[in-house]
């Protein structure tokens, strides 16, 4: 019961991500998150990064825990969060106080293809990021597991 309340949270994960990217592309830039610090720029450019990488992830789990990751798969996941990146800069375009740039893009697709890098090396390739790739294939054993149960 417990896998089955998991598996549809890891379901569901990446469209309330994608919902919560949206409420703060929403925003003016420091309605929602202003650390008040004077690298506070930074910090946020550096959210492009994070944000979009951790929507590729999502995007890994939902096909994850079905048994369903392949390396098809695995590009459609870096595919979704590319594109929902450009999504995302082109709604901003039209929020005020905010602004679409081609910099912003960028920075969204190198956070999922770093994370793409990681995760492609550590379920598909050998020894590289291994620790990552060995929780990942108990993780996908344990729900497939689960659901034979």
């Amino acid at each position: 019961m417990v896998l089955k309340v998991m598996r549809g949270r890891f379901k569901i994960a990446p469209f309330f991500y994608m919902a919560l990217i949206w409420f703060l592309s929403s925003n003016p830039a420091d309605a929602v998150i202003d650390t008040g610090f004077s690298w506070d720029g930074a910090f946020k450019e550096s959210l492009h990064l994070i944000a979009f990488g951790i929507l590729y992830v999502l995007f890994v789990l939902f096909f994850l825990v079905d048994g369903k990751l392949t390396m098809k798969m695995n590009i459609l996941c870096a595919v979704l969060a590319i594109s929902y990146g450009l999504v995302d800069e082109i709604h901003q375009s039209f929020v005020p106080e905010r602004s679409a740039t081609v910099i912003d893009f960028v920075k969204n697709t190198i956070g999922v293809l770093v994370a793409y890098y990681i995760i492609h090396q550590a379920y598909f390739g050998k020894n590289r990021f291994q620790k990552i790739g060995d929780m990942l294939r108990r993780m996908e054993k344990k729900f497939l597991d689960g659901a034979k149960a």
